[in-house]
Parts: C-alpha cells; sequence; structure tokens
C-alpha cells in the first residue's frame, strides 16, 4: 500500500467518524482531555487544512494559530461543520495522492522539514484524533493492519518530541502482542480502553 493510500485512507476515516459525530454531542468529553467533541472535530478540520497547505508548498496566513478555530468553520454553525471538513480534507487528500509532493522538503508550519515525513505524521494524527471522536462519540471504529502499522510508525516517531513540547501525554502501557492501532494509542498517550 502506498503512503498516498493510507494518507486518503486516514483522511477518510476521519471524515467517516467527524460525519458520525452530532452536533448535539459537541460539548462532550473526549480521549484528549483539554478537547470536547467540538474540540476535536475543529482540531481534524484544522488539520486537514495544514495538510493541504504543507501539499502545495503554501504558507500559513499569521493569523492562524494552533489554538483557534479551523479557519473555514469560523462563521458557521455547528451543525455544517462536517461537511465543511469532508470538503477540505478531500481536497488535502487530493493534494497529497500526488507521490511528487512527497518528495523533497515542505513545512509543517515552522521550518523546513522533509515532505515525506509530514505526509506519514499526519496520516498518524488523523487516524489516532478518528479513534479519539469514535470512541468519544459511541461509534465503531476499526482499521487495516496497514493503516494501524502507519499510525504506530508515526506516533513512535514524533511521540518524544510531543511529549517534550507538551502535545502528546504520557505513554501508556500496552501488551506489546496488541495491534497496531492500540499500540499507536498507548505510544501517543492514549488508553485504548478508554471510554466516556
Amino acid at each position: 500500500m502506498t503512503d498516498q493510500t493510507l494518507f486518503t485512507d486516514a483522511v477518510d476515516l476521519a471524515v467517516a467518524t467527524i460525519r458520525g459525530a452530532a452536533a448535539g454531542r459537541y460539548a462532550d468529553p473526549t480521549p484528549c482531555s483539554d478537547y470536547t467533541v467540538a474540540d476535536l472535530v475543529n482540531h481534524l478540520a484544522f488539520g486537514f487544512l495544514l495538510a493541504h497547505h504543507s501539499a502545495t508548498r503554501e504558507p500559513w496566513p499569521e493569523s492562524w494559530t494552533a489554538d483557534s478555530r479551523a479557519p473555514f468553520l469560523r462563521d458557521l454553525p455547528e451543525p455544517e461543520w462536517a461537511a465543511a471538513a469532508e470538503k477540505e480534507g478531500a481536497a488535502a487528500a487530493a493534494a497529497w495522492a500526488d507521490p511528487r509532493v512527497w518528495e523533497g522538503e515542505s513545512h509543517l508550519g515552522g521550518g523546513p522539514m522533509p515532505a515525506a515525513a509530514i505526509g506519514a505524521m499526519m496520516t498518524g494524527e488523523f487516524v489516532v484524533h478518528a479513534w479519539d471522536l469514535a470512541v468519544a462519540t459511541g461509534q465503531p471504529f476499526s482499521v487495516s493492519p496497514a493503516l494501524g502499522d502507519a499510525a504506530l510508525e508515526a506516533m513512535s516517531g514524533m511521540a518524544s518530541m510531543g511529549r517534550e513540547a507538551g502535545w502528546i501525554g504520557a505513554e501508556v502501557p500496552v501488551d506489546p502482542a496488541a495491534p497496531a492501532l492500540d499500540r499507536a494509542l498507548g505510544v501517543s498517550g492514549r488508553d485504548p480502553a478508554w471510554r466516556p
């Protein structure tokens, strides 16, 4: 399975969980202790936009900040967020579908980084946050073995940096024989058994 296919699958998974999260549950808690369901939907939506700009190598406007609402959601009522997020997710997936986008360097809001590392990191982010949203809203959730492996590799690669920066929690011990998704969740500070 190609990196491009895995990226698209991760976006599709995240979009499906956003679609499955009723706006009436937007105040509910999630495994991300600082995020409600609404915050998590916004975070995924913003992630689609950031990934899109990384693929096209467009600079990020200075008005974008890590804790602000995704620009395309700012003036929309919450029941319209899913459709808007789906549109931006499709744009990001289409941009990363070109194998040439994975070559050379791009950015993720800061200095230059290998584009392939950004694509892999965002693939993992979309998978684990899709899980967050699914369990928070009572949706079924499964991934292919390949996508689980991709999430584990991505989370393992960025966990140390994320912990130092404070945006990934302490690792949760998970059985080494557990599925790759569960191990990815543990590495990224999530308890695979978490429920609301």
